[in-house]
């Protein structure tokens, strides 16, 4: 078993080389500061900055296709702000990254300088570092305004220790196990002081060690890993103990216990050639609910995500309440309508509809928006700006419903729309 083991890590490893597929991840170094400006300097934004290795990264064995991005826990997080208000990602999670590559990376970004990828980790196998390092100016002002900072980091510290469990010794294990909690424990505690000096009041939510591996594969072992296990959560609680303050939180985000007799399920440590210590879609969603209800107290699954009918409605979400309505949201040539009525109600907004020029007239926040059926462009506040597609009507029963165009209603209003295609949820923000 320890032999198959060697070649799932292997294979994993091999994977996180074609990982270039990450390179241009949603939200990520280039996407946050393009989302902050499109959703205006005016409004209250909740920005997110994720920090740490390949669980931050949302990686998962078999990532090959450009076309396929990552929906890791911090995706999900994201989304789960959504449901609050205006909410920003930018995904620094560095594949192969262990605790002193976290440290020596965010003296990096402390000090606002270009790092290189030697002096934040040798060797590490993220086709995305140089670009990484290069940009840790940039990180420093993001880090300074963010108001969650969420880090997953220390598996890649013991996974050797995992490995070799069933050959080394119990005093070799016993010692092994001491040096890299006291490693944990100083270069942990050591980047969160860096992190600190750059945001001293952004909330910190800092995950601890899940041990990836079912009864039944480690047989006897199980329990030993499990305590060791134990014992990086009670670090890690011991690290956030001497940071956390009023007004500064540093909270221990306990995915460990979340995993534990479950982890078959939760992670890819079994499973059919391309096995290794990441998370399942399974395990992403349950390290997001741990992060989410520490963050808001709750995890919010819309009702479109559990459909498994392709004609079923999405869902639409507009400042945090599920709007409820008998007319269905109609997704046309890839994009989001809404009936005109339900969204005035849904947002506060006031209009009137025009037969003469079959068009509607909403006002909102100081901006006047019209919007006409069948045209590729609207008015906002006299100005014309180009949709990409128009409005229309729809039957709906006897009536004739307008259908408008959840882009132009961003466009026009100055709304913040974001829909999740995993979700099949379209989250609004006025």
């Amino acid at each position: 078993m320890l032999k198959t083991w060697r070649r799932f890590i292997s294979a994993g490893t091999s994977g996180l080389l074609l990982f270039a597929v990450l390179i241009n991840v949603h939200a990520g170094p280039a996407g946050a500061a393009a989302a902050a400006d499109t959703q205006g300097s005016e409004q209250d934004v909740f920005r997110i900055v994720a920090l740490g290795d390949s669980i931050t990264a949302g990686y998962e064995p078999g990532m090959t296709d450009p076309s396929v991005k990552p929906y890791g826990y911090a995706e999900r997080l994201l989304e789960q702000g959504w449901y609050h208000g205006r909410s920003t990602l930018s995904n620094y999670g560095i594949l192969g990254l262990k605790t002193s590559g976290l440290l020596q990376y965010t003296a990096a970004i402390k000090d606002g300088a270009a790092a290189t990828p030697e002096g934040i980790q040798p060797g590490l196998p993220d086709p995305r570092i140089a670009q990484f390092a290069a940009m840790t100016p940039q990180i420093r002002t993001e880090l300074a305004a963010a108001d969650l900072i969420t880090i997953t980091i220390g598996g890649n510290d013991v996974s050797s220790l995992f490995l070799n469990v069933k050959t080394l010794t119990e005093a070799d294990f016993t010692a092994q196990l001491a040096e890299r909690l006291a490693a944990y424990s100083s270069n942990v505690k050591s980047a969160l002081d860096n992190i600190r000096a750059v945001n001293p009041m952004a909330t910190i939510l800092l995950a601890d060690q899940y041990q990836p591996a079912p009864r039944i594969a480690l047989g006897a072992s199980y329990d030993k890993l499990m305590s060791a296990a134990a014992q990086f959560t009670v670090a890690a609680e011991n690290i956030a103990a001497t940071l956390n303050q009023a007004g500064a939180p540093v909270k221990v985000a306990h995915v460990a216990a979340k995993f534990a007799g479950v982890e078959g399920s939760l992670t890819h440590i079994i499973g059919a050639g391309a096995a290794d210590f990441h998370p399942t879609q399974l395990g992403y969603e349950r390290i997001a609910m741990v992060f989410a209800e520490l963050q808001w107290g709750e995890y919010l699954t819309p009702a479109a995500a559990v459909m498994t009918s392709a004609t079923a409605p999405m869902s639409i979400v507009v400042k945090g309440t599920t709007l409820n309505t008998p007319n269905k949201p109609i997704l046309k040539n890839g994009q989001n309508f809404l009936a005109l009525k339900d969204i005035l109600n849904a947002v506060g907004a006031t209009g009137k509809w025009d037969n003469k020029t079959s068009s509607a007239t909403i006002i909102y926040g100081g901006r006047t928006v019209v919007i006409t059926i069948g045209s590729k462009t609207i008015k906002v506040n006299g100005a014309d700006v180009a949709i990409d597609t128009p409005a229309f009507l729809q039957k709906v029963g006897k009536e004739d419903k307008t259908y408008l165009p959840l882009a132009a209603l961003a466009t026009g209003l100055g709304f913040d729309v974001n829909y999740s295609s995993k979700l099949r949820t379209a989250f609004i923000n006025p």
